[in-house]
């Protein structure tokens, strides 16, 4: 079909958009935009349904031209200067995959820097999950998003629906009130008209008395519409605790603020110190501080941690005797552990995530030979059962979950005596395993991590060669498209639409049933500013952190975090009790 465009062949209707033409086909139109079909399709006086040249308005004309060529080639690619032309005229048009399309790359892109400019995007497009997704972000990046530009140019009503939120994640009112007051200071003669509005939803009762008295009674002295919010505040700190609560209860004002979701925790799982141990702490984000939580039941290390409902599994591993079956169950809300059903195979060194709420285990080491089986835990039935093999044995192998697919990375064949640059990625659906672009450098014992909608591979070592460097692998990015979104699909793909490993395409000439296929290439990241291997890699608010490992001399107790938004990796302040390399990590609940 695109070739007939190219050449005019039988198209029967001319697409103006603002000055600019693009010839086409009715049938092809009607069949993949429902726009298009009720135009075409419409009543006898309908005027379109016989015109040769249709304009339209409203619609940009690169628009036009790119979601043509979509509707024709089934590609279409989407970046930072295109997006906001792309959304609008997908919406118009209803190339509904397009659309979706466009708001997963916005989410992807979410920072505290551009947040409230996509949710305001969003919410004028009528992107209502992305608006969502957005409000989330920006309450629980409150904090970091009142330091950017973009709140600094919100209005006071703006301003008013944002701190009003009861699921603003700060550590006190006092983030709240500042942020407030340095919108004000931004344009202090109109602004300080809408004090009395603002501080309304401020919740004053809540600062600690001596701010109030220091800080916000000489802020708000000159404003009348503050007075007697002040006086109310003041009152509070009078009252007994029994009369604070049913104060709290009248009074919205004095109501604590509910984050969304608990306060999280860095949870890191036993480990090699220099033998395996039984030792847990945790790193307590909000406090800035490292904390002992309760032992493993048994000595474990090169093991695989995974996070299932809320609760944390430590699967398999080594007990400094014996490659294990085991697995124990951690539950944060009882602070305790207790045993879970055993693997099919004895496994250590093996790769662990979870994908549609079930827990894969893959490759490893059974004491006598490296492993290329996998087996998963499906709770509802609560049982381990194998799956596919894979191509090649894989000890040392990291895993991660991206688009619904299961990717293992690297590892150490050990049939070959080769450490492995090469990726497997598993479907859930057809339990079949398919290769994946290889690395860039062979890696064993590297930390996998997904963040941002990439899979990154930190570390690891190629025989005595251990790496600070890192790269990661973002489905359908190319060489000279780094960062951007493309779709498979339209009227003459050969199969349906792929938007982050999902199956997705228009309506009408794309075949059904054919399975996805994951492009992309890996990239080189800034290396860590330690070389570490079997260190453990989770995600967290939008960074990468970086957990212990060996530098091939000795365990590390220092952990690094990437930050995507400034392309650098810094040093947590606070190093681990003590060091640990093949140790497992996970984000949970703070059990305190």
């Amino acid at each position: 079909m695109a070739h007939m465009i190219r050449k005019d062949d039988l198209c029967d209707v001319t697409l103006v958009a603002n000055g600019v033409m693009a010839r086409a086909h009715r049938l092809v139109l009607a069949s993949c935009s429902p726009y298009f079909r009720a135009m075409f399709t419409g009543p006898p006086g309908f005027e379109e349904r016989r015109l040769e040249t249709v304009k339209l308005q409203g619609l940009e004309g690169e628009a036009l031209l790119l979601l043509i060529d979509y509707i024709y080639s089934g590609q279409i690619h989407i970046d930072e200067d295109n997006v906001q032309l792309i959304l609008p005229a997908a919406g118009m048009l209803q190339l509904t995959t397009v659309r979706d399309a466009c708001c997963d790359f916005l989410h992807r892109q979410l920072h505290p820097s551009n947040c409230l400019g996509i949710r305001r995007f969003a919410d004028l497009h009528g992107c209502a999950e992305l608006v969502a997704v957005a409000d989330g972000f920006i309450e629980q990046n409150f904090v970091e998003v009142v330091q950017h530009e973009e709140f600094l140019t919100l209005t006071a009503a703006q301003v008013a629906q944002l701190i009003h939120s009861d699921k603003l994640s700060v550590q006190g009112e006092e983030q709240v009130y500042e942020a407030v007051m340095f919108w004000v200071r931004f344009a202090p003669p109109t602004r300080q008209r809408a004090l009395g509005e603002l501080m309304q939803h401020v919740r004053l009762p809540l600062l600690p008395q001596e701010f109030l008295v220091n800080r916000v009674e000489a802020d708000l002295r000159a404003s009348h519409d503050c007075k007697d919010l002040l006086i109310e505040a003041m009152k509070y700190h009078l009252l007994r605790d029994e009369e604070k609560t049913l104060f709290e209860n009248t009074m919205p004002r004095a109501k604590p603020r509910q984050p969304r979701g608990k306060p999280k925790i860095l949870m890191v799982v036993g480990g090699q110190a220099p033998k395996a141990i039984r030792s847990v702490e945790g790193f307590d984000f909000k406090k800035d501080r490292w904390v002992s939580l309760p032992d493993l039941p048994s000595r474990r290390c090169r093991a695989g941690v995974a996070v299932l409902n809320g609760q944390v599994f430590a699967v398999g591993g080594f007990n400094g005797s014996l490659r294990v079956r085991t697995v124990d169950l951690y539950d944060p809300q009882r602070d305790q552990w207790t045993q879970a059903p055993q693997l099919e195979a004895r496994r250590s060194t093996l790769g662990v995530a979870v994908l549609n709420n079930v827990i894969y285990a893959v490759g490893g080491f059974d004491g006598a030979t490296g492993l290329n089986t996998a087996e998963c835990f499906d709770p509802r039935v609560s049982e381990w059962r194998d799956i596919a093999p894979m191509s090649i044995r894989r000890s040392s192998v990291g895993v991660g979950v991206l688009g619904g697919l299961l990717y293992a990375v690297g590892g150490y064949d050990g049939a070959s005596r080769q450490c492995l640059s090469s990726v497997e990625i598993y479907d859930p659906k057809t339990d079949e395993w398919r290769p994946c672009a290889d690395m860039i450098s062979k890696r064993s014992g590297a930390g996998v991590g997904v963040l941002n909608g990439c899979l990154y591979a930190v570390g690891g070592h190629d025989g005595p060669v251990v790496r600070k460097s890192v790269e990661c692998f973002c489905p359908f990015e190319t060489e000279a498209g780094i960062g951007t979104t493309s779709i498979n699909g339209g009227a003459s793909s050969s199969s349906p639409g792929v938007i982050s490993g999902s199956v997705a395409g228009p309506s009408g000439f794309a075949p059904h049933g054919s399975s996805s296929t994951v492009t992309g290439v890996w990239r080189a990241v800034p290396d860590m500013m330690l070389a570490r291997r079997n260190a453990g890699v989770v995600a967290h608010e939008g960074r990468l952190y970086v957990v212990g490992g060996d530098d091939g001399t000795s365990n590390l107790a220092s952990v690094e975090v990437y930050d995507p938004a400034k392309n650098e990796w810094t040093m947590l302040n606070s190093f681990m009790q003590q060091g640990r390399s093949y140790t497992g990590v996970a984000i949970v609940d703070s059990p305190f």
